[in-house]
């Protein structure tokens, strides 16, 4: 196997299983794509065994699922035991982190560490690390921050500080790397557009088509505000009533005047409360069914029992449940004949809607289904990740003397404090290197499953 293509990849972040979203699933298909290129494998002559521990996980521990577990294909995931601390992120410790960060490295015999999103503490402080101890590192960014607010003022110095020293950057969409750039300073020709997909396979459409007696749509959203779920508080009544078996033919063109429109809402978060106060204060009980936290492997059954999937949301870099969605041959958003734009004002939504709903007759969901296959692959997205990978391992080697100007540039006072974090950085993995040689910690050996027609058996291969 050609060697560039030997890398061994830590993926980071806050966010993963059993934690259910946009980057814990991107993650996970990335990383089972990756394993099916082969990363870290060697030539085998047999053609039923394959190597497992290729591409590693490090995530915090959720509950009292702690240490390393196997999910799979074998992808190794580490669960340290940092507990969270506010929506799923760990209590930011800059150094703490640092030793078993360290040993992860050297035990997986780490070539390349890549982040995940960047409201994630996690994954900025073993960039950090890794940087410190001269791995090559990438940063992917799954959502888009404002400028002007607090909060995003604070994380975009964050960011700023560790894309500093980055090797390369990806994003999932273009107006994503804009966003990006604009926040970070990063130089655009180190940043890389890679888009989400979906895993078509498990995506599929019911097969029996339903009946438009009774419209269906779908909302499987956190209802938080960021995702819109103030606008469905206001949405939600107007569409009942224009569309409660009393909507006249003229407003909807091709619809019958018997159309009756009902709501299926997954997700949960801290607007679930006035989604429940909107049902009970219009008696909408019957039309709104509130469903809570949808297991990632209901979703499908979720999405299929509805004619059109609605996304509320305020800013999205890629909506990995709009493919999911459209995929199961649920009208949404993508390609024109595919689409239903509107302005986040609950009165075009509305307009939307009925749009929407007159173009239900014309929707052929396996059609759809079979064009988001040839669209949005998770194949394609690891091969254009590995593309990124390679320009990473390209990049020359720098002491920390030639890397601290970069800091320097981050500002005024930033800047220094910047710096001053890094000297201290690299001050301790030296004197981490000198109480813990590298060669006294032991490689974890390579695993290898040996299939046989019954049952998969894993034996150590040394």
């Amino acid at each position: 196997m050609d060697q560039q293509r030997k890398h061994s990849i830590l993926m980071v972040s806050d966010f993963f299983y059993p934690n259910f979203g946009g980057v814990e699933s991107h993650i996970y298909y990335l990383s089972q794509c990756l394993l099916k290129l082969g990363h870290k494998t060697e030539p085998d002559l047999n053609a039923f065994a394959f190597k497992i521990g290729l591409v590693v996980v490090m995530t915090h521990s959720y509950g009292k699922r702690t240490g390393v577990r196997y999910v799979t294909n074998g992808l190794k995931v580490y669960y340290v035991p940092w507990r969270a601390f506010l929506m799923q992120n760990t209590l930011p410790t800059f150094y703490l982190t640092l030793p078993i960060i360290r040993t992860i490295l050297i035990r997986e015999r780490i070539s390349i560490v890549h982040g995940h999103q960047a409201f994630s503490t996690l994954c900025h402080e073993a960039l950090m690390h890794a940087r410190t101890m001269g791995y090559k590192v990438v940063f992917t960014d799954h959502s888009l921050y404002g400028f002007a607010d607090v909060g995003s003022i604070h994380m975009n110095k964050v960011l700023q500080f560790t894309l500093a020293d980055i090797s390369q950057a990806i994003c999932v969409s273009h107006t994503s790397k804009e966003n990006t750039v604009l926040r970070s300073g990063i130089t655009p020709n180190r940043v890389f557009v890679v888009p989400n997909a979906v895993d078509t396979a498990m995506f599929t459409p019911s097969t029996c088509r339903l009946s438009c007696d009774e419209i269906v749509i779908v909302v499987i959203s956190r209802l938080v505000y960021r995702k819109g779920a103030d606008l469905l508080v206001e949405v939600i009544p107007e569409v009942c009533h224009l569309f409660s078996n009393k909507f006249h033919v003229k407003l909807c063109l091709l619809i019958a005047s018997s159309v009756k429109v009902r709501f299926i809402v997954g997700g949960d978060g801290p607007k679930r409360v006035r989604l429940e106060e909107m049902r009970e204060k219009h008696s909408l009980q019957d039309r709104v069914e509130m469903l809570g936290a949808v297991p990632h492997a209901r979703v499908r059954s979720v999405l299929i029992s509805g004619h059109i999937f609605l996304n509320s949301s305020l800013t999205e870099a890629f909506c990995i449940a709009i493919l999911e969605a459209a995929s199961c041959g649920l009208l949404t958003v993508l390609p024109d004949d595919m689409i239903v734009l509107s302005e986040p004002d609950p009165g075009d939504m509305v307009h939307a809607i009925r749009k929407a709903i007159v173009m239900l007759p014309s929707i052929d969901p396996y059609a759809m289904h079979q064009r988001m296959k040839k669209l949005y692959s998770w194949h394609d997205v690891a091969k254009r990740t590995e593309i990124v990978y390679d320009r990473a391992l390209q990049s020359s080697d720098e002491n920390l003397l030639r890397r601290l100007p970069r800091y320097l540039k981050c500002g005024s006072w930033a800047g220094k404090m910047f710096c001053l974090v890094m000297i201290v950085n690299f001050l301790l993995w030296c004197l981490l290197d000198s109480w813990q040689p590298v060669e006294s910690i032991e490689e974890v050996p390579d695993l290898v499953f040996i299939r046989n027609e019954n049952e998969d058996v894993v034996h150590d291969s040394i």
